[in-house]
């Protein structure tokens, strides 16, 4: 991206002012993108945790397969999950407050013993699935932020802080070879007035 700039003083105070906004931001910045960077670490780790204890609670289950075939499985079901939002390093992340479930009534004495301990088990593995599904969103949503601050990082370091420092160097550059310039050319003018009123003085 080239800094568009004009010869002028009005422009060097524009590029000055453009350049000090952007040296005082990028400490606030770079702060955000290694907080960002920390929390992608802890959450992808968390992921990870919860998809390997899902995998172990699934292949628990399959040991069980038999069993299952007898199970009624309208018993349960999710109603309502429940969730808040808080700000990590100023990115919104949904948090999973609760998840509520629909339980219909059912006699002890005409179901297998084992079923309550099924509709643990079944609110267990639910619950674990729920809160993986929120990880990953979480997941993402901070590797997005931390993307796009890193794009910001390095568009300041790399690109708009140098580019207003060298339209700067210009300006300046051209400023004061613009004022030897004059000056030169004042001194050439005073020198050939003061010529001719000495050829005045002479006549």
């Amino acid at each position: 991206m080239a800094i568009k700039f004009q010869y002028n003083k009005t422009s060097l105070q524009q590029q000055e002012k453009q350049l000090k906004i952007r040296v005082r931001a990028l400490p606030t910045i770079k702060s955000k993108e290694s907080a960002l960077r920390m929390e992608v670490k802890r959450t992808k780790d968390k992921a990870e945790v919860l998809e390997r204890q899902l995998e172990e609670h699934m292949q628990s289950y399959d040991s069980m397969v038999a069993l299952w075939n007898e199970f009624d499985a309208s018993l349960i079901s999710v109603k309502d999950v429940r969730m808040s939002t808080r700000k990590i390093a100023g990115v919104l992340i949904p948090v999973l407050e609760s998840v509520e479930y629909d339980v219909r009534p059912f006699s002890l004495t005409d179901r297998p013993s084992w079923f309550m301990e099924g509709m643990s088990l079944i609110r267990g593995l639910a619950e674990l699935g729920i809160e993986a599904e929120f990880t990953r969103l979480k997941l993402q949503l901070l590797e997005h932020a931390r993307k796009k601050t890193t794009q910001k990082v390095n568009l300041f370091e790399k690109v708009q802080i140098p580019g207003y420092q060298d339209a700067i160097r210009k300006i300046k550059r051209y400023l004061e070879d613009e004022e030897s310039l004059s000056k030169a050319s004042q001194k050439i003018m005073r020198a050939n007035i003061e010529k001719k009123e000495q050829e005045v003085a002479e006549l």
